[in-house]
């Protein structure tokens, strides 16, 4: 089953590929090194050896992937100094940053449930009660909802008239 297409967005012959907001995701975070940049910067990861050397990425893909993750807005820099070290720069998750961390919450959940017998190597729980963390669609109200419940409706700011 999937979800229900109504009313003028039934007929996709006259959806227009580059205004499709997942093809527009894919084209920032659809490469592997941007997804393990995020994971590690999630994971508290600021420096950037630390990135080289937590993704298996060479220098020079890992540099492109957090000049592009900077310029999008989902990551800044922020200068710091060690003691007897020359200025460098650290990256930290902005607001905008963090918003994909269900993103890459709901890629981890799959693959532990698809492609890792036992599960993940490792979990996301709520850290006061131990609770595991998972991403589904669900109402504003907190109900879950399976595919077959889900419509796809057009947004009214794009239907032409």
């Amino acid at each position: 089953m999937a979800m229900t297409l109504e009313g003028a967005v039934t007929d996709r012959r006259g959806w227009l590929t580059e205004n499709c907001s997942i093809t527009k995701a894919i084209d920032v975070v659809g490469a592997r090194a941007t997804v393990l940049v995020l994971r590690e910067a999630f994971y508290g990861t600021t420096r950037f050896d630390e990135f080289v050397d937590r993704t298996d990425l060479s220098p020079s893909v890992a540099a492109a992937r957090l000049k592009q993750l900077v310029e999008l807005g989902a990551l800044e820099k922020q200068p710091y100094r060690e003691p007897g070290s020359r200025p460098r720069d650290e990256y930290v998750l902005t607001p905008m940053g963090r918003d994909l961390f269900p993103v890459v919450l709901a890629l981890m959940q799959w693959a532990d449930k698809h492609l890792q017998p036992d599960g993940g190597p490792v979990r996301i729980v709520e850290r006061c009660s131990g609770k595991p963390v998972s991403v589904a669609p669900h109402t504003d109200s907190g109900e879950p909802l399976d595919l077959e419940a889900l419509a796809v409706v057009p947004n009214e700011t794009w239907v032409r008239p």
